[in-house]
Protein backbone atom coordinates (compact mmCIF):
# COMPACT_ATOMS: atom_id res chain seq x y z
CA UNK A 1 0.00 0.00 0.00
CA UNK A 2 1.42 3.60 -0.68
CA UNK A 3 0.63 6.51 1.29
CA UNK A 4 1.61 9.99 1.98
CA UNK A 5 3.67 9.77 4.85
CA UNK A 6 3.57 12.80 6.59
CA UNK A 7 2.24 16.07 6.66
CA UNK A 8 -1.30 18.03 6.17
CA UNK A 9 -2.14 14.55 4.26
CA UNK A 10 -0.17 12.00 6.35
CA UNK A 11 -2.06 8.57 6.06
CA UNK A 12 -3.71 9.39 2.87
CA UNK A 13 -3.89 5.91 0.61
CA UNK A 14 -2.54 6.46 -2.62
CA UNK A 15 -3.78 3.87 -5.90
CA UNK A 16 -1.07 2.97 -8.16
CA UNK A 17 -1.17 1.78 -11.25
CA UNK A 18 -1.36 -1.81 -12.12
CA UNK A 19 1.14 -2.44 -14.38
CA UNK A 20 4.08 -0.34 -15.88
CA UNK A 21 5.20 1.55 -12.93
CA UNK A 22 7.35 1.01 -9.78
CA UNK A 23 6.31 3.35 -6.78
CA UNK A 24 8.78 4.47 -4.20
CA UNK A 25 8.78 2.20 -1.15
CA UNK A 26 7.63 4.11 2.18
CA UNK A 27 10.86 3.48 3.74
CA UNK A 28 12.70 5.39 0.76
CA UNK A 29 10.32 7.76 0.66
CA UNK A 30 10.23 8.87 4.28
CA UNK A 31 14.75 9.32 3.89
CA UNK A 32 14.18 11.23 1.15
CA UNK A 33 11.36 13.54 2.74
CA UNK A 34 13.29 13.82 5.72
CA UNK A 35 16.95 14.31 4.03
CA UNK A 36 14.76 17.44 1.94
CA UNK A 37 12.95 18.87 5.23
CA UNK A 38 15.90 19.10 7.21
CA UNK A 39 17.41 21.40 4.04
CA UNK A 40 14.11 23.17 4.14
CA UNK A 41 13.63 22.88 0.63
CA UNK A 42 10.07 21.79 0.45
CA UNK A 43 8.25 24.97 2.26
CA UNK A 44 7.03 26.98 -0.39
CA UNK A 45 8.93 24.76 -3.23
CA UNK A 46 7.44 24.77 -6.80
CA UNK A 47 7.87 21.14 -7.45
CA UNK A 48 7.80 18.74 -11.05
CA UNK A 49 7.35 15.16 -10.59
CA UNK A 50 8.41 14.16 -14.02
CA UNK A 51 7.55 10.16 -14.72
CA UNK A 52 4.80 10.39 -11.72
CA UNK A 53 3.41 6.98 -11.84
CA UNK A 54 1.07 7.77 -8.75
CA UNK A 55 2.22 11.38 -8.37
CA UNK A 56 3.48 9.83 -4.80
CA UNK A 57 6.61 12.08 -4.73
CA UNK A 58 5.04 15.01 -6.04
CA UNK A 59 2.15 14.63 -3.69
CA UNK A 60 4.06 13.86 -0.84
CA UNK A 61 5.97 17.56 -1.14
CA UNK A 62 2.81 19.18 -1.41
CA UNK A 63 1.43 17.41 2.32
CA UNK A 64 4.52 18.69 3.39
CA UNK A 65 4.03 22.29 2.31
CA UNK A 66 5.44 22.68 -1.25
CA UNK A 67 3.05 25.37 -3.37
CA UNK A 68 2.66 23.73 -6.43
CA UNK A 69 3.35 20.48 -7.92
CA UNK A 70 3.73 19.75 -12.13
CA UNK A 71 2.75 15.96 -12.22
CA UNK A 72 3.54 14.58 -15.59
CA UNK A 73 3.09 11.02 -16.74
CA UNK A 74 2.64 9.75 -20.75
CA UNK A 75 0.21 6.69 -19.72
CA UNK A 76 -3.38 7.64 -20.24
CA UNK A 77 -4.58 5.50 -17.17
CA UNK A 78 -1.68 6.36 -14.81
CA UNK A 79 -2.77 10.27 -15.23
CA UNK A 80 -6.34 9.48 -14.62
CA UNK A 81 -5.02 7.99 -11.33
CA UNK A 82 -2.91 10.99 -10.59
CA UNK A 83 -5.46 12.92 -10.68
CA UNK A 84 -7.74 10.88 -8.45
CA UNK A 85 -4.56 10.84 -5.57
CA UNK A 86 -4.35 14.85 -6.01
CA UNK A 87 -8.19 14.78 -5.28
CA UNK A 88 -8.21 12.88 -2.31
CA UNK A 89 -4.90 14.80 -0.61
CA UNK A 90 -6.74 18.03 -1.13
CA UNK A 91 -9.92 16.22 0.11
CA UNK A 92 -7.27 15.93 3.39
CA UNK A 93 -7.06 19.53 3.35
CA UNK A 94 -4.26 20.36 0.83
CA UNK A 95 -5.13 23.61 -0.84
CA UNK A 96 -1.37 24.00 -3.12
CA UNK A 97 -1.86 23.22 -6.80
CA UNK A 98 -1.64 19.94 -8.14
CA UNK A 99 -1.72 19.76 -11.98
CA UNK A 100 -1.08 16.99 -14.18
CA UNK A 101 0.07 16.73 -17.41
CA UNK A 102 -0.65 13.45 -19.49
CA UNK A 103 2.89 13.84 -21.91
CA UNK A 104 6.05 12.58 -22.87
CA UNK A 105 8.51 13.82 -20.27
CA UNK A 106 11.04 15.70 -22.51
CA UNK A 107 8.16 16.97 -25.33
CA UNK A 108 6.41 18.51 -22.15
CA UNK A 109 9.68 20.15 -20.81
CA UNK A 110 10.58 21.79 -24.13
CA UNK A 111 7.02 23.05 -24.57
CA UNK A 112 6.48 24.99 -21.11
CA UNK A 113 7.35 27.94 -19.26
CA UNK A 114 8.13 27.28 -15.76
CA UNK A 115 10.45 26.98 -13.05
CA UNK A 116 10.54 24.43 -10.39
CA UNK A 117 12.88 24.40 -7.15
CA UNK A 118 12.64 20.75 -6.70
CA UNK A 119 12.29 18.16 -9.42
CA UNK A 120 11.90 14.22 -9.66
CA UNK A 121 12.73 11.75 -12.19
CA UNK A 122 11.69 8.34 -11.08
CA UNK A 123 11.75 6.85 -14.80
CA UNK A 124 11.04 3.01 -15.79
CA UNK A 125 13.93 1.28 -15.27
CA UNK A 126 14.25 0.51 -18.80
CA UNK A 127 14.69 4.02 -19.57
CA UNK A 128 17.50 4.51 -22.10
CA UNK A 129 20.41 6.58 -20.55
CA UNK A 130 19.97 8.78 -23.39
CA UNK A 131 16.52 9.03 -22.83
CA UNK A 132 17.26 10.17 -19.40
CA UNK A 133 19.92 12.71 -19.99
CA UNK A 134 17.46 14.60 -22.96
CA UNK A 135 15.28 14.69 -20.23
CA UNK A 136 17.84 16.11 -18.12
CA UNK A 137 19.09 18.52 -20.70
CA UNK A 138 15.39 19.60 -21.43
CA UNK A 139 15.15 20.43 -17.99
CA UNK A 140 18.09 22.45 -17.11
CA UNK A 141 16.80 26.08 -18.53
CA UNK A 142 13.86 25.33 -15.93
CA UNK A 143 15.75 25.07 -12.83
CA UNK A 144 15.54 27.98 -10.20
CA UNK A 145 19.32 29.03 -8.98
CA UNK A 146 19.35 26.61 -5.44
CA UNK A 147 17.15 23.85 -7.80
CA UNK A 148 17.18 20.20 -6.33
CA UNK A 149 17.01 17.44 -8.64
CA UNK A 150 16.39 13.96 -7.76
CA UNK A 151 17.02 11.23 -9.84
CA UNK A 152 15.40 7.35 -8.49
CA UNK A 153 17.10 4.22 -10.42
CA UNK A 154 18.24 1.14 -10.46
CA UNK A 155 21.38 0.90 -9.04
CA UNK A 156 22.48 -1.03 -11.46
CA UNK A 157 21.82 1.81 -14.12
CA UNK A 158 24.50 3.76 -13.14
CA UNK A 159 24.83 7.91 -12.21
CA UNK A 160 22.86 9.68 -14.74
CA UNK A 161 25.19 11.51 -17.16
CA UNK A 162 24.65 15.19 -14.95
CA UNK A 163 27.59 16.91 -17.17
CA UNK A 164 25.69 16.60 -20.65
CA UNK A 165 22.83 17.83 -19.44
CA UNK A 166 24.67 20.89 -17.91
CA UNK A 167 24.37 19.90 -14.24
CA UNK A 168 26.67 19.28 -11.56
CA UNK A 169 26.37 15.74 -9.08
CA UNK A 170 25.64 16.50 -5.72
CA UNK A 171 25.49 13.49 -3.68
CA UNK A 172 23.81 9.95 -3.86
CA UNK A 173 22.34 7.25 -1.66
CA UNK A 174 21.70 3.49 -2.32
CA UNK A 175 18.68 1.74 -0.64
CA UNK A 176 19.32 -1.61 -1.88
CA UNK A 177 18.44 -2.31 -5.69
CA UNK A 178 17.56 1.41 -5.64
CA UNK A 179 19.75 4.76 -5.68
CA UNK A 180 18.88 8.30 -5.32
CA UNK A 181 21.26 10.66 -6.77
CA UNK A 182 21.03 14.86 -6.40
CA UNK A 183 22.36 17.12 -8.47
CA UNK A 184 21.52 20.37 -9.55
CA UNK A 185 22.55 23.76 -11.72
CA UNK A 186 26.81 24.17 -11.49
CA UNK A 187 27.45 27.16 -8.08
Amino acid sequence: MTRIISGRAGGTVLDVPAKGTRPTSDRVRESLFGALESADLLDGARVADLYAGSGALGLESLSRGAASADLVELSAPAAGLIRRNAARVGAAGVSARASVHRANVTAYLTSVEAEWDLVFLDPPYDLADADLTRALTALAPHLSPDAVVVVERSTRSGAPDWAAAGLVAERDRAYGDTTMWWGGLPA
